[in-house]
């Protein structure tokens, strides 16, 4: 049985140990005083994202952070690491190591797609004085997250638009029964503005269009759809919900991740006895 080690994280590598748990041998640990030099692991789950600006592996749970180095001792040399939204610098730290990063998998995503969704729309609930019924939304992009949220606003009777690129982004708007309109061409007359496109739409040009009652929720990743200093120095309300499956449905994220974790390692076994 494979011995996977999960290394510091929030609530969703706690609830991703207790699924791995299912089939593997796991040990989830959040300081280096639980570090115990004889054990070795075959497997390394690292949280999203693996470090922090102290390039230390962040355990919020417990207030702490773990010093790359010492959990490095812990694998085997041809341990696999598993982590969320990799970068040059962790892979430099892990460099002779198999490094998959988790967030690039398409299934995950696609599975994500719905608790980013709603606790997008969660965050909505609780800052608009008004009801989703009846709100003119604006929801830029058609991806997955895009399009799980269009889903979900139907259902409160909400006034959706959705800003597309394309032809075919229209098409699709018009499938799932909304009104569409150019990214270029964005209107002004919303009371919501979901942004899911991490390139810069709302600049400063088109914020001052905007009645500063106007909600901003960007679910972008860095950098990010809007102007945020402009944002801010125009009086506008905007709230920038980043790694929202950990934070509104820490449960269904770390089991997304589990799984996926799983059926890579799956994969790799195969193709190794193939």
């Amino acid at each position: 049985m494979k011995k996977i080690l999960i290394a510091g994280g929030d609530m969703r590598n706690k609830y991703c140990s207790e699924k791995l748990s299912a089939v593997y041998s796991v040990k989830h640990i959040n300081s280096d005083e639980e570090i115990e030099s004889e054990e070795k692991f075959d497997c390394l789950v690292l949280p999203v994202p693996p470090l922090n600006e102290n390039k230390m592996i962040p355990a919020p749970c417990s207030d702490s952070e773990l010093e790359p180095e010492k959990i490095k001792e812990l694998l085997k040399p041809d341990a696999i690491i598993f982590a969320g939204k990799t970068d040059d610098t962790l892979r430099n730290m892990f460099s002779g190591f198999k490094i998959f990063d988790y967030m690039d998998n398409e299934a995950l995503s696609l599975k994500n797609a719905i608790p980013t969704a709603e606790g997008a729309v969660q965050i909505a609930l609780e800052e608009l004085p008004v009801t989703l019924n009846g709100s003119k939304i604006l929801i830029t992009g058609m991806g997955r997250i895009g399009t799980s949220l269009i889903e979900i606003l139907k259902g409160f009777g909400a006034d959706i638009t959705v800003a597309v690129r394309n032809a075919k982004g229209t098409a699709n708007a018009r499938i799932h029964g909304v009104k569409s309109i150019c990214t270029k061409c964005i209107q002004s007359d919303y009371d919501i503005v979901f942004n899911t496109v991490p390139d810069m739409i709302f600049n400063r040009e088109l914020l001052c269009r905007f009645d500063k009652k106007t909600l901003f929720i960007d679910l972008a990743s860095k950098p990010g759809g809007i102007d945020f200093a402009a944002a801010l120095e125009l009086g506008m309300k905007v709230i920038w919900a980043l790694g929202l499956p950990g934070k509104t449905a820490p449960i269904t994220s770390g089991e997304i991740i589990a799984e996926t974790i799983t059926e890579i390692l799956s994969e790799t076994e195969e193709n190794a006895n193939g």
